[in-house]
């Protein structure tokens, strides 16, 4: 189940207040025009700037500004309703240009452990993820992946620790373990160090599941 208490308590207050959730302005949609265009100041000009790389990225626009705003209001002021935006925008992105079309795609969200979906009430890359799809028109497995083991927040960690802190994370869903030769594309809302990208992978790997790369709706200033 993607929406819990929280998530439709979002979605419900997009209807029954008329406020931009980033700046307070009136609007009847996600977000203000003001905020989207700020938001369009964001957008990468090649978003497959970071596919050659070991781990192959796909990504919407540079984590700072408006955009980090968003993603912050969307995971932690219950705005979920801003993934819908999200997701969308990363999805005509991939329509635009996308680095390789393939039949057997399909798309698999981070999942956050039980114990955190709890306590926010939906997990937004899932929520980027559905919108993503019925963007782009590609499969999606929300139960590709699961976190079956609690980390700590990645925040302030080192790149080691935070390898560390994410082995044997994931675990391979009944959605992937069903489906005949998979290839996999992942979807996060922030690529950062990519050590969550890379526990995920490992453990597709491991499964003799093929792996295409991350579309994530932010990368961070160093990293693009």
């Amino acid at each position: 189940m993607i929406y819990g208490k929280n998530a439709l308590k979002g979605l419900l207050n997009l209807f029954l207040q008329s406020h931009c959730p980033l700046c307070q302005r009136s609007t009847d949609r996600e977000l203000c025009l003001y905020c989207e265009r700020q938001l369009q100041t964001c957008h990468l000009q090649d978003p497959n700037s970071r596919w050659q790389e070991a781990i192959p990225v796909f990504s919407w626009g540079v984590y700072g500004g408006t955009l980090k705003r968003a993603i912050a209001a969307m995971k932690y002021e219950n705005q979920p309703q801003i993934a819908h935006l999200l997701g969308q925008w990363l999805g005509e992105a991939w329509l635009l240009n996308s680095p390789k079309s393939d039949t057997h795609l399909v798309v698999v969200p981070i999942p956050l452990h039980a114990s955190k979906l709890k306590q926010r009430g939906y997990n937004q890359a899932a929520l980027i993820a559905q919108s993503f799809c019925q963007t782009t028109g590609l499969k999606l497995k929300l139960d590709g992946l699961e976190r079956v083991r609690e980390t700590k927040a990645q925040f302030g960690l080192s790149l080691s620790e935070r390898e560390k802190n994410l082995t044997a994370a994931f675990a391979v869903g009944k959605g992937l373990s069903r489906y005949s030769n998979p290839l996999v594309l992942l979807v996060d809302d922030i690529y950062t160090t990519g050590a969550t990208a890379a526990s995920a992978v490992q453990t597709l790997g491991q499964c003799g599941i093929g792996f295409l790369g991350l579309a994530a709706v932010a990368t961070t200033v160093k990293d693009t």
